[in-house]
C-alpha cells in the first residue's frame, strides 16, 4: 500500500510541475499575443492617414503584416521610392526603431506579367521584386538606429500572388510589398525545449 502510495505522490508531483510548465507557456503565449496587438496598434497610428490609402495592417499567425501596393512606393518597372512612400516607411522605422525584438523581413511581390529586360539592371519579376526589397530596407535602415541583422529582404516575384486571377485589379493587388513583423519568439522556444 505504501509502494503505491509512493508512485501516486510521485506522478501528482510530476502532474503538478507539468501543470506549472503549461501555465508558464500560457503565460508566455498570452503575453505574445498582447505584444503583436500592442505592435499592431502602434504600427496603425503611425501609418496613420497612410492605411486603406495604398497601406494595410494586419495581424496573422502571431505576426503583424505591413502591406503596401506598389504604387504607394514605386512606379511600374521600377525599385526606386517615391516621396510619399519613403515618408510611409521613415514612420515605420521610427516605431521598429523602439521595438527593439522584433524580426523584419521585407518581402518584394509582382505580378505575373514577364518584366522586359532592356539589359538594364533588372533581369526579370523575381530580381525586380529583390531589387524592391532591398530598397525597402536602406530606407527603414537610414537613420533609424535599426540594427540591421533585424532585417532580411526578400523577393517573391510573382509566386505568391494574393488574388491569382488573370485580371488587371487581380495584379494590382499582387504588386505589393509586404513587411512582416514577428516577435522573439526565444522564451517560449526555451521552454518548449526544456521539456
Amino acid at each position: 500500500m505504501e509502494a503505491k502510495k509512493a508512485d501516486l505522490d510521485q506522478l501528482t508531483s510530476e502532474l503538478d510541475r507539468r501543470n506549472a510548465r503549461l501555465l508558464e507557456l500560457e503565460q508566455i503565449l498570452d503575453a505574445q499575443q498582447k505584444a503583436v496587438k500592442d505592435l499592431k496598434a502602434k504600427v496603425s497610428d503611425a501609418l496613420f492617414g497612410f492605411e486603406n490609402n495604398g497601406l494595410t495592417v494586419t495581424m496573422k499567425n502571431g505576426k503583424v503584416y505591413v502591406s503596401l501596393d506598389e504604387k504607394l512606393l514605386f512606379k511600374t518597372g521600377s525599385y526606386t521610392i517615391d516621396s510619399n512612400g519613403r515618408e510611409a516607411l521613415k514612420k515605420l522605422a521610427a516605431v521598429l526603431a523602439r521595438n527593439r525584438d522584433i524580426q523584419i523581413t521585407i518581402e518584394g511581390h509582382t505580378d505575373d506579367v514577364p518584366y522586359i529586360s532592356s539589359g538594364g539592371p533588372i533581369d526579370d519579376n523575381w530580381d525586380l521584386s529583390v531589387k524592391r526589397a532591398t530598397t525597402v530596407v536602406r530606407v527603414l535602415l537610414d537613420g533609424s538606429g535599426i540594427a540591421p541583422e533585424r532585417l532580411t529582404a526578400a523577393g517573391r516575384g510573382e509566386y505568391l500572388p494574393v488574388d491569382p486571377a488573370k485580371t488587371a485589379t487581380a495584379r494590382q493587388k499582387n504588386r505589393r510589398t509586404e513587411i512582416i513583423l514577428t516577435p522573439d519568439l526565444g522564451e517560449l522556444y526555451r521552454i518548449i525545449d526544456s521539456y
